[in-house]
């Protein structure tokens, strides 16, 4: 005689099979829509979020980059700016966003700086955001008045040993300063820091001899250069920019040497991974085209595309790099 309870509990082999099919069919339905909305992405404008006012280096390049995108995508890339507090307000506005690929922000080394040197912050970079693609870097110029003795940064360094050297940047906690702290330690030069609100407010007394040094864009010294005002001493970037062949590299003097800030895509955190490699595929060729690059050459950067894996890495070392920096002059942002 059967057994009852066996008979009241076991479930056919036909309708396991059934059961299984089943969830299988709603675990891909599930999946489904995900899946096309990253195929037929984008389907409506882009917004890329720029952390500076309008008119500045970093929007102007957001502006080249995303003309340029939206004829590759098919869809406007709107460009939104959300100036201040070191770009951590257009950070916080990513963080917030649906991770669809449609919101993105340009940022740059200020980013990273900002993620250690303030407090309370809302994100984390390398947890928050996705990166998608390296865009370009914006070399900065040691520079002095036409006028000036120091002719080389043998002569600068010099000077430092044997009287008060002020340098002059556009703020504290910026890649400029920062730059100088960091080729202060790799050459044993003591100079003290003078903070302005900006290039064009330190311009007129480097100039005028009145700041015997000051950190620019390579960017803003170049006119200033032509026009025989300032004398560059040595540029933080490795690569040579067009248009200032002969200006001296850093590196040339102290190997190694770079820190100049970088710019790069982000994008919020569980983007899509279809999404972020169509955004890093278009980025790779419009930076791969010469007449864009010559332009950005114009503006003062150096192209210097990174797939998101490498930008990850990237932003990693420099993170590190700059939190050294940061721990060792007791720099804090508020």
């Amino acid at each position: 005689m059967p057994d009852s309870r066996h008979a009241t509990s076991a479930v056919s082999t036909p309708t396991l099979v059934r059961r299984l099919a089943g969830a299988l069919a709603l675990a891909v339905a599930a999946l489904l829509p995900a899946a096309a909305a990253a195929q037929e992405y984008p389907s409506r404008p882009i917004r890329m979020l720029v952390g500076y006012s309008p008119g500045g280096g970093v929007d102007a390049l957001a502006r080249t980059l995303s003309a340029r995108l939206s004829d590759a995508l098919g869809q406007n890339v709107v460009v939104e700016n959300r100036p201040g507090a070191t770009s951590t307000i257009a950070a916080n506005v990513l963080s917030a966003s649906q991770p669809d690929g449609y919101t993105v922000f340009l940022a740059d080394s200020a980013l990273l700086i900002a993620a250690r040197a303030m407090q309370n912050l809302t994100f984390d970079p390398m947890k928050s955001f996705a990166p998608v693609a390296g865009i370009a870097t914006a070399p900065l110029a040691i520079a002095v008045a036409a006028s000036s003795p120091l002719r080389s940064l043998e002569d600068m360094a010099r000077a430092s040993k044997s009287e008060q050297l002020n340098y002059a940047t556009s703020g504290i906690g910026t890649v400029h300063h920062l730059a100088v702290e960091h080729l202060m330690s790799r050459a044993d030069i003591r100079m003290t820091h003078l903070p302005y609100r900006g290039a064009s407010q330190l311009l007129p007394d480097l100039i005028s001899g009145q700041v015997p040094v000051a950190v620019l864009s390579a960017a803003a010294a170049m006119g200033q250069v032509q026009a025989g005002k300032i004398r560059v001493l040595g540029l933080t970037s490795p690569d040579k920019l067009e248009g200032a062949a002969d200006w001296r590299a850093i590196a040339d003097w102290l190997p190694g040497f770079d820190a100049s800030p970088r710019l790069f895509l982000l994008a919020p955190s569980g983007t899509p991974q279809q999404v972020v490699a169509r955004l890093e595929t278009e980025i790779d060729k419009a930076l791969n085209d010469a007449a864009l690059a010559q332009n950005l050459s114009k503006q003062g950067f150096i192209t210097a595309y990174r797939p998101a894996t490498q930008l990850r890495a990237a932003m990693e070392e420099e993170l590190e790099r700059w939190t050294a920096l940061i721990q060792k002059s007791g720099i804090v942002l508020k």
